[in-house]
């Protein structure tokens, strides 16, 4: 007879990894206030999810299984989501929009 093995419970959200998208579940968020208005901001931790973004604020890809934050509007229903590395995000307000990259454009 084999040994018992010790298994892992769901998260709060009662779903794995896997099936929460690859995340780890994040009670990290919140609403912020700034010139730009307000914005729900939810902070992950890199998960198994093998999904590769790109930050609006640097325009550079966020790598799979990176720390990093996802905003929007707090008056939308959040469908229109984006991906932030940290310092972009707390940067955003010192920086100037760049020209946006196009996805076929060559990378540097």
């Amino acid at each position: 007879m084999s040994p018992r093995r010790h298994r892992r419970q769901p998260d709060a959200g009662g779903k794995s990894g896997s099936e929460s998208g690859g995340y780890v579940r994040s009670t990290q968020q919140s609403v912020e206030t700034s010139s730009d208005g307000e914005w729900v901001v939810r902070s992950l931790s890199g998960g198994t999810d093998a999904k590769v973004y790109r930050c609006p604020g640097c325009d550079q890809e966020i790598p799979a299984r990176v720390p990093h934050v996802v905003a929007w509007r707090a008056d939308s229903d959040g469908e229109d989501r984006r991906h932030w590395h940290r310092a972009c995000w707390r940067a955003r307000g010192r920086r100037t929009p760049n020209v946006q990259r196009g996805r076929s454009a060559p990378r540097y």
